[in-house]
């Protein structure tokens, strides 16, 4: 199992957690003083309340969560959203809200998934041409939806 450090900013904060015993994500949860409304179609920084230090080759995720992008078009516009192995300042979560209606934010809700993954620094090869493939430059929609 991989060990990360976290440091609580906030007394209040709720530590990332993973609802289930097989979930990918752990749960975000917000940390405010005051509830933050976000009005339709507009964002908000969410403060976590802690930060962490990721090792050196991994990065952390922020991911929606599900349920709430179903029940009230609650998402994140930078998803996924990456925090480096470098940073070192609070975890905060931007927020949009695509419904019609305003979305009121409370201290304690779980407001985004956060996924540690590991990553690779690429180098790059500049060359003529690239290989050939069936697919070639074909991009979106060009396999079409799948209807017959």
């Amino acid at each position: 199992m991989l060990q990360i450090k976290i440091v609580r900013l906030n007394r209040q904060a709720v530590f990332p957690a993973y609802a289930t015993a097989h979930a990918a994500g752990m749960d975000i949860s917000a940390c405010l003083d005051v509830p933050v409304t976000i009005q339709s179609l507009t964002t908000a920084l969410i403060p976590t309340g802690f930060a962490i230090e990721l090792p050196e080759g991994y990065e952390a995720q922020l991911r929606p969560r599900s349920g709430l992008a179903l029940r009230s078009m609650i998402s994140l516009p930078n998803t996924p959203a990456t925090i480096d192995a470098d940073y070192r300042g609070e975890v905060k979560v931007i927020l949009v809200n695509y419904g019609k209606e305003p979305f009121t934010v409370c201290h304690g809700d779980r407001i985004a998934q956060m996924v540690v993954a590991k990553v690779e620094h690429v180098c790059f090869e500049e060359v003529a041409e690239l290989g050939e493939t069936q697919r070639g430059e074909g991009g979106f929609g060009h396999t079409g939806i799948g209807r017959k």
